[in-house]
């Protein structure tokens, strides 16, 4: 993972071939401060990162990648922008570490093609017996539990 202020690399994968690499200057970090752990520096140290990226203006996708990115992401956009956050470290450098491997695992599910549609298959005759068997040794099994009969 490389260092935050510098370009973010994505490794390859399915619909990412070859991986990408995002530049640095399409990527903005902002920060706030943090709610929970961190004791009396918790009120003082600016520690949450929000790390923004505009994936539909991106210059490390090609344009079918930006499209199916733009796609997948839409719900998770505000104004062109997926936003990541991260608090749950105290110190800044963590933080920003975090965001930055969430925004690429969120990349990478996003660029990855559909998967291929499902072939309806008939069961095959042997298993279908198999199966009418089954059910009549369990019935079998649940009649034998009924009650005792005296002959």
């Amino acid at each position: 993972m490389a260092e935050p202020g510098q370009d973010l690399p994505v490794p390859p994968g399915p619909g990412l071939p070859s991986g990408a690499t995002i530049p640095a200057g399409e990527l903005v970090e902002r920060f706030s401060r943090s709610p929970g752990p961190g004791g009396q520096a918790v009120n003082t140290s600016d520690t949450r990162v929000e790390l923004l990226f505009a994936p539909g203006s991106s210059t490390a996708f090609t344009d079918a990648q930006r499209a199916r990115l733009v796609r997948h992401l839409a719900d998770a956009m505000t104004r062109g922008h997926v936003s990541v956050v991260a608090s749950e470290h105290r110190s800044q450098l963590r933080n920003r570490i975090a965001a930055r491997e969430r925004l690429v695992a969120l990349l990478r599910e996003a660029v990855a093609p559909p998967p291929p549609p499902r072939r309806k298959t008939k069961p095959s005759r042997a298993s279908q017996r198999r199966r009418v068997e089954e059910k009549k040794q369990r019935g079998r099994t649940k009649t034998l539990r009924g009650p005792v009969r005296d002959e």
